[in-house]
């Protein structure tokens, strides 16, 4: 009898897939998930194609994904799981607040969203709410979405400029480097700057990157 107890409090454990290229986080979010009873660790992957492989091996019920990884990113990884199995429940991992990020991770499919700086206090009951079929936003992500939420994203070719330009890349230069018109280049200087509500080219890259478009250095 005792033994059926314990087969059936297996059997409720939520199973759980991490996924972060740095293994001392790894190690701390095992050793976390292994103090409660509720819950098992089934694998784990430090990249998203080994994560898509982990996933389809175990099915787990609640993955944690990285965003910044080397292979393939967290977001590509979200699309290509959620795409062959709808009903994932993927939690993103990040250390970046930027809206951009969050808002691209709940495109791909993410269910729920957690600042690596949270992972000590949030971690176990957002497994366990994300589990339950609810979503998960902190309370800061979800500022940050709801003032940028009438905002126009930047477009890839846009973002390609304000990179440039943050390594400090004349438009003569930038034209030159991305075989557009000089005239080219200024338009979608004028649009950067009006999208992002930026005073000049300097402050267009500090909101690009608070906002998580892209990091510098």
């Amino acid at each position: 009898m005792g033994q059926k107890r314990d087969e059936m409090s297996a059997a409720r454990n939520i199973k759980i897939l991490v996924v972060d290229d740095h293994p001392f986080l790894r190690e701390g979010i095992v050793g976390a998930i292994s103090s409660q009873s509720d819950m098992v660790l089934i694998g784990e992957a430090s990249n998203g194609k080994e994560a898509i492989e982990q996933f389809r091996l175990h099915r787990p019920d609640v993955t944690l994904m990285d965003l910044q990884m080397p292979t393939m990113n967290g977001t590509d990884a979200i699309v290509a799981i959620r795409s062959e199995f709808p009903t994932a429940r993927i939690v993103v991992l990040t250390a970046y607040k930027g809206d951009i990020q969050a808002l691209r991770a709940f495109k791909a499919g993410a269910v729920g969203y957690l600042l690596k700086n949270m992972l000590r206090k949030e971690l176990l009951d957002t497994i366990r709410i994300v589990d339950s079929g609810r979503r998960r936003i902190p309370a800061e992500i979800a500022r940050e979405l709801g003032e940028h939420i009438v905002d126009d994203e930047l477009s890839e070719r846009e973002i390609e400029v304000l990179k440039l330009i943050a390594a400090g890349t004349s438009n003569k230069v930038i034209a030159a480097e991305l075989s557009l018109a000089e005239t080219t280049v200024k338009t979608h200087v004028q649009k950067i700057l009006f999208k992002l509500s930026a005073n000049d080219r300097t402050h267009a890259v500090t909101i690009a990157v608070k906002r998580g478009y892209f990091e510098l250095g």
